[in-house]
């Protein structure tokens, strides 16, 4: 599952974004959706990678039954979207490069598996290295 996202982290990358991606899984493997942050392709700050592939799965009748998947650990915004929509797993690439709301998460009965993936952390961090001011002005640091 880690692999489709980390697919969608590339090909965001390609695009000129930020390499963050995500998939929305039933329990059973099958693929739902799957997207990443076009932040800065589409200069629109609402399509992180969670809510990108959270979109490309379309309506579904229940979602008690899904994963969310992605390769960094989901922003408050992000978190929001798993809880308002009762998603019970969240697997996460990597929480090193950034925390996000995994805690707040774990406190609201989401299961939360942290990969610490080493494909996830190099991706990012190599990112961010190169342009860390795309990176700083995407979390809302200066």
């Amino acid at each position: 599952m880690l692999a489709v996202a980390i697919e969608e982290a590339r090909r965001g990358l390609a695009e000129g974004g930020i390499p963050i991606g995500a998939a929305l899984f039933r329990t059973d493997g099958t693929l739902l959706g799957r997207g990443h942050n076009q932040r800065v392709q589409r200069g629109d700050p609402s399509v992180h990678g969670e809510t990108d592939a959270f979109r490309n799965a379309g309506r579904q009748r229940s979602y008690r039954d899904t994963i969310m998947v992605t390769t960094l650990a989901p922003c408050w915004y992000c978190s929001g979207l798993v809880r308002q929509f009762r998603i019970p797993t969240v697997i996460v690439g990597e929480s090193k490069t950034f925390q996000g709301g995994i805690d707040w998460l774990r406190e609201h009965g989401v299961t939360v598996i942290d990969m610490q993936s080493k494909e996830c952390i190099d991706l990012l961090g190599q990112f961010i290295a190169a342009h860390p001011e795309v990176w700083n002005e995407d979390i809302g640091e200066e």
